[in-house]
Protein backbone atom coordinates (compact mmCIF):
# COMPACT_ATOMS: atom_id res chain seq x y z
CA UNK A 1 0.00 0.00 0.00
CA UNK A 2 1.14 3.36 -0.56
CA UNK A 3 2.03 4.38 2.38
CA UNK A 4 0.62 8.17 2.31
CA UNK A 5 -3.11 6.41 2.64
CA UNK A 6 -2.16 4.25 5.97
CA UNK A 7 -4.12 6.93 8.54
CA UNK A 8 -6.71 5.73 6.66
CA UNK A 9 -6.52 2.32 7.78
CA UNK A 10 -6.04 3.12 11.05
CA UNK A 11 -8.40 1.64 13.86
CA UNK A 12 -11.02 3.40 15.43
CA UNK A 13 -12.55 2.69 18.86
CA UNK A 14 -15.58 4.27 19.64
CA UNK A 15 -16.46 5.46 23.07
CA UNK A 16 -18.90 2.25 23.64
CA UNK A 17 -16.24 0.11 23.46
CA UNK A 18 -16.62 -0.96 19.67
CA UNK A 19 -13.08 -1.34 17.68
CA UNK A 20 -13.47 -1.15 13.44
CA UNK A 21 -10.57 -1.81 11.82
CA UNK A 22 -10.14 1.45 9.76
CA UNK A 23 -11.78 4.51 8.97
CA UNK A 24 -13.42 4.31 6.05
CA UNK A 25 -17.33 3.40 6.25
CA UNK A 26 -19.49 2.41 3.27
CA UNK A 27 -22.31 5.14 3.34
CA UNK A 28 -26.24 4.19 3.45
CA UNK A 29 -27.80 4.41 0.31
CA UNK A 30 -31.32 2.67 -0.76
CA UNK A 31 -31.34 0.14 -2.61
CA UNK A 32 -34.59 -0.48 -3.07
CA UNK A 33 -34.47 -4.38 -3.03
CA UNK A 34 -36.04 -5.43 0.05
CA UNK A 35 -39.33 -8.30 -0.29
CA UNK A 36 -42.55 -6.39 0.02
CA UNK A 37 -42.84 -7.16 3.77
CA UNK A 38 -39.45 -5.19 4.49
CA UNK A 39 -37.58 -8.85 4.53
CA UNK A 40 -34.26 -9.65 2.59
CA UNK A 41 -34.13 -10.49 -1.17
CA UNK A 42 -31.30 -12.79 -2.22
CA UNK A 43 -30.23 -9.58 -4.12
CA UNK A 44 -29.97 -7.95 -1.11
CA UNK A 45 -27.73 -10.00 0.84
CA UNK A 46 -25.54 -10.48 -2.26
CA UNK A 47 -25.12 -6.79 -2.68
CA UNK A 48 -23.67 -6.64 1.09
CA UNK A 49 -21.75 -9.64 0.90
CA UNK A 50 -20.17 -8.32 -2.21
CA UNK A 51 -19.44 -5.34 -0.53
CA UNK A 52 -18.31 -6.34 3.09
CA UNK A 53 -14.63 -7.10 2.21
CA UNK A 54 -12.38 -4.92 4.21
CA UNK A 55 -14.47 -1.50 5.34
CA UNK A 56 -14.62 -0.20 8.95
CA UNK A 57 -18.32 -0.71 8.70
CA UNK A 58 -21.23 -0.69 6.30
CA UNK A 59 -24.68 1.30 7.38
CA UNK A 60 -27.37 -0.13 5.68
CA UNK A 61 -30.07 1.40 3.96
CA UNK A 62 -32.63 2.98 6.46
CA UNK A 63 -34.91 0.39 7.84
CA UNK A 64 -38.36 1.88 9.09
CA UNK A 65 -39.71 1.43 12.31
CA UNK A 66 -43.54 1.23 12.15
CA UNK A 67 -45.61 0.09 9.47
CA UNK A 68 -46.80 3.82 8.95
CA UNK A 69 -42.89 4.85 8.66
CA UNK A 70 -42.38 2.88 4.92
CA UNK A 71 -41.21 6.03 2.69
CA UNK A 72 -41.34 3.89 -0.36
CA UNK A 73 -40.98 0.46 -2.45
CA UNK A 74 -38.16 -1.81 -1.49
CA UNK A 75 -37.54 -0.22 1.97
CA UNK A 76 -36.24 -2.70 4.22
CA UNK A 77 -38.39 -3.45 7.65
CA UNK A 78 -37.48 -3.10 11.48
CA UNK A 79 -40.79 -2.88 12.42
CA UNK A 80 -41.93 -6.10 14.39
CA UNK A 81 -40.03 -9.03 15.72
CA UNK A 82 -41.08 -11.01 12.60
CA UNK A 83 -38.33 -9.64 11.07
CA UNK A 84 -35.27 -10.18 13.12
CA UNK A 85 -34.79 -13.45 10.84
CA UNK A 86 -34.60 -11.08 8.23
CA UNK A 87 -32.36 -8.50 9.83
CA UNK A 88 -29.82 -11.40 11.26
CA UNK A 89 -29.30 -12.53 7.48
CA UNK A 90 -28.55 -8.51 6.57
CA UNK A 91 -25.86 -8.70 9.51
CA UNK A 92 -24.22 -11.55 8.96
CA UNK A 93 -24.20 -10.45 5.00
CA UNK A 94 -22.25 -7.96 6.00
CA UNK A 95 -19.88 -9.01 8.98
CA UNK A 96 -18.75 -12.41 7.23
CA UNK A 97 -15.51 -11.11 6.91
CA UNK A 98 -15.06 -8.68 9.85
CA UNK A 99 -16.56 -5.69 9.01
CA UNK A 100 -19.11 -3.99 11.08
CA UNK A 101 -22.43 -4.14 10.56
CA UNK A 102 -25.00 -0.99 11.34
CA UNK A 103 -28.38 -0.87 11.38
CA UNK A 104 -30.07 2.48 9.76
CA UNK A 105 -33.06 3.00 11.85
CA UNK A 106 -36.08 5.56 9.74
CA UNK A 107 -39.39 7.01 9.88
CA UNK A 108 -40.76 8.87 7.16
CA UNK A 109 -43.10 10.90 8.59
CA UNK A 110 -44.60 13.10 6.33
CA UNK A 111 -42.13 12.13 2.80
CA UNK A 112 -44.10 9.01 2.72
CA UNK A 113 -45.55 7.64 0.09
CA UNK A 114 -49.27 7.43 0.95
CA UNK A 115 -49.95 4.19 -1.25
CA UNK A 116 -46.60 2.68 1.20
CA UNK A 117 -48.50 3.18 4.50
CA UNK A 118 -51.52 1.67 6.06
CA UNK A 119 -54.74 3.44 5.21
CA UNK A 120 -53.12 5.85 3.35
CA UNK A 121 -52.42 7.88 6.69
CA UNK A 122 -49.60 10.01 6.71
CA UNK A 123 -48.34 11.63 9.65
CA UNK A 124 -45.61 14.34 10.67
CA UNK A 125 -45.37 16.88 13.24
CA UNK A 126 -47.41 19.61 11.80
CA UNK A 127 -49.93 19.55 8.86
CA UNK A 128 -47.16 20.99 6.69
CA UNK A 129 -46.55 18.82 3.31
CA UNK A 130 -43.49 18.00 1.80
CA UNK A 131 -42.70 19.97 -1.43
CA UNK A 132 -40.03 20.84 -2.98
CA UNK A 133 -39.28 21.69 -6.84
CA UNK A 134 -37.96 19.05 -8.03
CA UNK A 135 -39.82 16.44 -6.03
CA UNK A 136 -43.32 14.95 -6.36
CA UNK A 137 -46.35 16.87 -4.59
CA UNK A 138 -46.89 14.45 -1.15
CA UNK A 139 -50.24 14.85 0.42
CA UNK A 140 -50.41 17.05 3.56
CA UNK A 141 -49.77 15.00 6.88
CA UNK A 142 -51.85 14.22 9.70
CA UNK A 143 -50.71 16.22 12.62
CA UNK A 144 -49.77 13.39 15.16
CA UNK A 145 -50.53 13.73 18.92
CA UNK A 146 -48.67 14.13 22.36
CA UNK A 147 -49.58 10.06 22.74
CA UNK A 148 -48.62 9.29 19.10
CA UNK A 149 -45.12 10.70 19.26
CA UNK A 150 -44.60 9.59 23.13
CA UNK A 151 -45.16 5.63 21.61
CA UNK A 152 -42.47 6.80 17.81
CA UNK A 153 -40.30 7.50 20.66
CA UNK A 154 -40.46 3.74 22.07
CA UNK A 155 -40.83 2.22 18.63
CA UNK A 156 -37.80 3.43 18.43
CA UNK A 157 -36.29 2.05 21.05
CA UNK A 158 -37.76 -1.28 19.84
CA UNK A 159 -35.96 -1.45 16.45
CA UNK A 160 -32.69 -0.78 18.18
CA UNK A 161 -34.03 -3.95 20.58
CA UNK A 162 -34.63 -5.76 17.18
CA UNK A 163 -31.21 -4.85 15.87
CA UNK A 164 -29.28 -6.34 19.18
CA UNK A 165 -31.21 -9.37 18.96
CA UNK A 166 -30.38 -9.85 14.87
CA UNK A 167 -26.38 -9.02 15.62
CA UNK A 168 -25.93 -6.17 14.30
CA UNK A 169 -22.91 -4.12 15.67
CA UNK A 170 -24.68 -0.83 16.56
CA UNK A 171 -28.12 1.15 14.89
CA UNK A 172 -27.72 5.15 13.03
CA UNK A 173 -30.83 7.29 13.55
CA UNK A 174 -31.10 8.62 10.31
CA UNK A 175 -32.57 12.50 11.05
CA UNK A 176 -31.54 13.73 7.90
CA UNK A 177 -32.87 14.07 4.38
CA UNK A 178 -35.89 15.42 5.72
CA UNK A 179 -37.50 12.70 7.33
CA UNK A 180 -39.54 12.52 10.25
CA UNK A 181 -36.63 12.89 13.08
CA UNK A 182 -35.35 16.29 11.32
CA UNK A 183 -38.87 16.91 10.24
CA UNK A 184 -39.38 17.64 14.17
CA UNK A 185 -36.61 20.14 14.34
CA UNK A 186 -37.39 22.01 11.29
CA UNK A 187 -39.07 24.87 11.71
CA UNK A 188 -40.37 24.36 8.47
CA UNK A 189 -42.50 20.70 8.80
CA UNK A 190 -42.21 21.52 13.19
CA UNK A 191 -45.39 24.62 13.54
CA UNK A 192 -46.27 23.06 16.61
CA UNK A 193 -47.17 24.96 20.37
CA UNK A 194 -46.35 21.88 22.68
CA UNK A 195 -43.62 20.85 23.94
CA UNK A 196 -42.71 18.89 20.97
CA UNK A 197 -42.41 22.48 18.90
CA UNK A 198 -42.23 26.36 18.98
CA UNK A 199 -39.21 27.44 20.55
CA UNK A 200 -36.12 25.94 19.09
CA UNK A 201 -35.32 23.47 21.89
CA UNK A 202 -38.64 22.49 21.99
CA UNK A 203 -37.77 21.16 18.34
CA UNK A 204 -34.84 19.00 19.74
CA UNK A 205 -37.17 17.75 22.09
CA UNK A 206 -38.40 15.27 19.80
CA UNK A 207 -34.79 13.80 18.26
CA UNK A 208 -33.28 13.74 22.10
CA UNK A 209 -35.84 11.56 23.34
CA UNK A 210 -35.50 9.00 20.55
CA UNK A 211 -31.87 9.30 22.09
CA UNK A 212 -32.65 8.92 25.09
CA UNK A 213 -34.71 6.11 24.74
CA UNK A 214 -32.54 4.06 22.41
CA UNK A 215 -29.36 4.84 25.25
CA UNK A 216 -31.95 3.19 27.67
CA UNK A 217 -32.57 0.27 25.25
CA UNK A 218 -28.51 -0.63 24.64
CA UNK A 219 -28.05 -0.42 27.92
CA UNK A 220 -30.81 -3.17 29.08
CA UNK A 221 -30.31 -5.40 26.17
CA UNK A 222 -27.00 -5.24 24.86
CA UNK A 223 -24.02 -7.85 25.96
CA UNK A 224 -21.32 -6.68 24.16
CA UNK A 225 -20.31 -2.99 22.61
CA UNK A 226 -23.14 -1.78 20.78
CA UNK A 227 -22.55 1.70 18.97
CA UNK A 228 -25.24 4.41 18.53
CA UNK A 229 -24.84 7.11 15.72
CA UNK A 230 -27.27 10.07 14.29
CA UNK A 231 -27.30 11.14 10.85
CA UNK A 232 -28.57 15.06 10.06
CA UNK A 233 -28.46 17.19 7.16
CA UNK A 234 -27.06 20.56 8.18
CA UNK A 235 -29.33 22.94 6.33
CA UNK A 236 -32.41 23.02 4.60
CA UNK A 237 -33.38 25.26 1.06
CA UNK A 238 -36.84 26.40 2.33
CA UNK A 239 -37.55 29.57 4.32
CA UNK A 240 -38.16 29.01 6.83
CA UNK A 241 -36.09 25.98 7.14
CA UNK A 242 -32.27 24.85 9.46
CA UNK A 243 -29.57 26.83 9.50
CA UNK A 244 -26.09 26.01 10.27
CA UNK A 245 -26.60 28.10 13.42
CA UNK A 246 -29.61 26.10 14.63
CA UNK A 247 -27.49 22.68 13.65
CA UNK A 248 -24.61 24.26 15.33
CA UNK A 249 -26.67 23.88 18.66
CA UNK A 250 -28.52 20.59 17.72
CA UNK A 251 -24.73 18.97 17.17
CA UNK A 252 -23.97 20.57 20.94
CA UNK A 253 -26.81 18.29 22.84
CA UNK A 254 -26.23 15.49 20.32
CA UNK A 255 -22.47 15.90 21.64
CA UNK A 256 -23.49 15.39 25.29
CA UNK A 257 -25.56 12.36 24.65
CA UNK A 258 -24.17 8.43 24.77
CA UNK A 259 -24.38 8.82 21.27
CA UNK A 260 -21.04 7.41 19.92
CA UNK A 261 -20.88 9.36 16.48
CA UNK A 262 -22.30 12.00 14.44
CA UNK A 263 -22.88 11.52 10.77
CA UNK A 264 -23.31 14.47 8.32
CA UNK A 265 -25.64 13.84 5.08
CA UNK A 266 -23.66 15.71 2.65
CA UNK A 267 -23.47 15.56 -1.81
CA UNK A 268 -20.60 17.09 -1.48
CA UNK A 269 -17.82 17.16 1.50
CA UNK A 270 -16.35 20.43 0.63
CA UNK A 271 -19.63 22.38 0.51
CA UNK A 272 -20.35 25.63 2.35
CA UNK A 273 -23.14 27.19 4.63
CA UNK A 274 -25.96 28.25 2.46
CA UNK A 275 -27.46 30.23 5.58
CA UNK A 276 -25.69 31.04 9.18
CA UNK A 277 -22.46 30.08 10.84
CA UNK A 278 -21.55 33.70 11.88
CA UNK A 279 -17.28 33.76 11.90
CA UNK A 280 -16.58 30.31 10.07
CA UNK A 281 -16.07 32.25 6.79
CA UNK A 282 -14.83 30.14 3.91
CA UNK A 283 -15.03 27.40 6.24
CA UNK A 284 -17.02 23.83 4.96
CA UNK A 285 -20.00 22.89 6.71
CA UNK A 286 -17.85 19.42 7.65
CA UNK A 287 -15.01 21.38 8.72
CA UNK A 288 -17.37 23.73 11.26
CA UNK A 289 -19.31 20.77 12.61
CA UNK A 290 -16.13 19.24 13.54
CA UNK A 291 -14.62 22.62 15.32
CA UNK A 292 -17.72 22.63 16.98
CA UNK A 293 -17.30 18.93 18.39
CA UNK A 294 -14.12 19.14 19.43
CA UNK A 295 -12.75 16.09 20.87
CA UNK A 296 -16.73 15.29 22.16
CA UNK A 297 -17.80 12.75 19.76
CA UNK A 298 -16.73 11.24 16.70
CA UNK A 299 -17.48 12.52 13.13
CA UNK A 300 -18.21 10.65 9.86
CA UNK A 301 -17.73 13.13 6.91
CA UNK A 302 -19.18 12.10 3.32
CA UNK A 303 -19.98 13.61 -0.32
CA UNK A 304 -18.71 12.65 -3.38
CA UNK A 305 -15.51 11.00 -2.55
CA UNK A 306 -14.49 8.46 -4.88
CA UNK A 307 -10.29 8.25 -5.25
CA UNK A 308 -8.21 7.51 -2.02
CA UNK A 309 -6.64 11.07 -2.32
CA UNK A 310 -10.22 12.21 -2.12
CA UNK A 311 -10.82 10.54 1.37
CA UNK A 312 -7.35 11.23 2.91
CA UNK A 313 -8.65 15.21 1.70
CA UNK A 314 -11.21 14.56 3.55
CA UNK A 315 -9.49 12.64 6.75
CA UNK A 316 -6.73 15.25 6.97
CA UNK A 317 -9.58 18.15 7.77
CA UNK A 318 -9.84 16.71 11.15
CA UNK A 319 -12.71 14.20 10.62
CA UNK A 320 -12.89 10.88 12.00
CA UNK A 321 -14.10 8.16 9.79
CA UNK A 322 -14.91 9.13 5.95
CA UNK A 323 -17.92 7.56 4.32
CA UNK A 324 -17.97 6.23 0.69
CA UNK A 325 -21.56 5.99 -1.08
CA UNK A 326 -21.58 5.88 -5.01
CA UNK A 327 -17.97 4.68 -5.19
CA UNK A 328 -18.24 1.26 -2.97
CA UNK A 329 -21.18 0.66 -5.57
CA UNK A 330 -19.03 1.85 -8.66
CA UNK A 331 -16.09 -0.14 -7.35
CA UNK A 332 -16.83 -2.82 -4.55
CA UNK A 333 -13.11 -3.83 -4.49
CA UNK A 334 -12.15 -0.48 -3.43
CA UNK A 335 -10.55 -1.47 -0.07
CA UNK A 336 -8.77 -4.03 -1.59
CA UNK A 337 -7.22 -2.19 -4.40
CA UNK A 338 -6.01 0.25 -2.24
CA UNK A 339 -4.43 -2.02 0.40
CA UNK A 340 -2.91 -3.46 -2.45
CA UNK A 341 -1.17 -0.56 -3.86
CA UNK A 342 -3.38 -0.84 -7.14
CA UNK A 343 -5.72 2.05 -6.71
CA UNK A 344 -4.30 3.08 -10.69
CA UNK A 345 -7.41 0.48 -11.51
CA UNK A 346 -10.22 1.71 -9.54
CA UNK A 347 -13.28 2.33 -11.59
CA UNK A 348 -14.94 5.97 -10.74
CA UNK A 349 -17.37 5.89 -13.62
CA UNK A 350 -20.27 3.14 -13.46
CA UNK A 351 -19.52 0.51 -15.93
CA UNK A 352 -22.90 -0.65 -17.33
CA UNK A 353 -20.99 -3.82 -19.19
CA UNK A 354 -19.75 -4.86 -15.73
CA UNK A 355 -23.31 -4.81 -14.39
CA UNK A 356 -22.92 -8.65 -13.46
CA UNK A 357 -20.05 -8.37 -11.73
CA UNK A 358 -20.94 -5.58 -9.58
CA UNK A 359 -24.04 -7.29 -8.13
CA UNK A 360 -26.48 -4.21 -8.09
CA UNK A 361 -29.99 -5.00 -7.45
CA UNK A 362 -32.27 -4.70 -10.31
CA UNK A 363 -34.61 -2.08 -8.73
CA UNK A 364 -31.23 -0.06 -7.63
CA UNK A 365 -29.78 -0.65 -11.41
CA UNK A 366 -33.05 0.74 -13.03
CA UNK A 367 -33.02 3.68 -10.30
CA UNK A 368 -29.94 4.29 -11.54
CA UNK A 369 -30.31 4.10 -14.52
CA UNK A 370 -33.39 6.54 -15.04
CA UNK A 371 -32.09 9.40 -12.57
CA UNK A 372 -29.51 11.84 -14.99
CA UNK A 373 -25.93 12.84 -13.41
CA UNK A 374 -26.83 10.99 -9.79
CA UNK A 375 -23.59 8.41 -10.58
CA UNK A 376 -20.98 9.16 -13.23
CA UNK A 377 -21.18 6.56 -16.14
CA UNK A 378 -18.99 5.29 -18.28
CA UNK A 379 -20.09 5.95 -21.90
CA UNK A 380 -20.37 2.96 -23.85
CA UNK A 381 -17.49 2.66 -26.41
CA UNK A 382 -18.72 3.68 -30.03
Amino acid sequence: MNGKYEPLFQSHKFKCGLEVDNRLVMAPMTHFSSLEDGTSSEAELQYYTRRSQGLGMIITACAYITPNGKGFAGEPSAASDEVIPSLAKVAAAIKQNGTKAILQLNHGGRRCDPAMVPDGDVIGPSPVAYARPDRVQLPVPREMSAEEIEAMVKAFGESVRRAIEAGFDGVELHGANGYLLQQFFSPHSNRRTDDWGGSIRNRMNFPLAVVEEITRVREKYATKPFVLGYRFSPEEPETPGITMDETLLLVDELANTGLDYLHVSLGDFWSNPKRGAKGYSERSRLEIIKKQTGDRIPVIGVGSIFTPDDALDAYNTGIDLVAIGRELIIEPDWIDKVRSGNEGSLMTRLDPSLKEELVIPEELWSEIMGTPNWFPVKAANP
